[in-house]
């Protein structure tokens, strides 16, 4: 929350990347100039003022703690949520998913979450999904995120592959990008 008031209310001539890092206790350092090579640009701000993200901080600290509590990476859960509804948790897909982590109605029950618009029990759930698929593919990251884009079905009737679905292939290739980008980020 505080990551996102920073970076939101920066006035516009202050024209300066922002920088940051997560250290291992889980705190956030920002710094418009980075004193610790630990740091990784987060937003940089061109020249006309306009900011370019890297990843919607409002949501940050509730994607670290999540992602923590189900032992996997936040920057995984990030990107998941950045692919799934660009951080809005009132998305909604033409297949009945909703939330930052476009929960399907089934899944959401079999988490125990009655409001899937709740981004934490949104994130909660989505989150606890994701490790559970990872555990089901041995961590293997393809799968596991064609799995929670196909479901487990289409990447089982598929020989335990991705589905040759132009949707979920494109799906797993961006999420797996954002994951990389948000990896160097932070």
């Amino acid at each position: 929350m505080a990551l996102a008031w920073i970076v939101l209310t920066a006035p516009q001539p202050a024209l300066a990347d922002i920088y940051a890092f997560v250290d291992k206790d889980g705190v956030i350092h920002i710094s418009n100039k980075p004193s610790d090579k630990r740091y990784r640009r987060l937003m940089r701000v061109e020249s006309d003022g306009r900011r370019k993200g890297v990843y919607s901080g409002k949501y940050a600290s509730l994607i670290y703690k999540e992602a923590r509590r189900n032992r996997i990476d936040p920057a995984l859960v990030r990107a998941v949520i950045r692919v799934e509804s660009s951080f809005n948790p009132d998305a909604e897909s033409h297949k009945g998913a909703v939330g930052l982590m476009q929960l399907m109605p089934r899944t959401a029950a079999q988490y125990g979450v009655r409001n899937r618009r709740d981004p934490s029990a949104n994130v909660r759930a989505g989150s606890k999904h994701l490790r559970k698929l990872m555990l089901m593919y041995n961590n293997d990251l393809r799968l596991t995120l064609a799995a929670y884009n196909a479901g487990e079905g289409a990447v089982k009737k598929y020989g335990n592959r991705i589905p040759p679905y132009p949707e979920t292939q494109n799906y797993v290739a961006k999420v797996l990008r954002y994951y990389r980008q948000y990896q160097r980020a932070m």
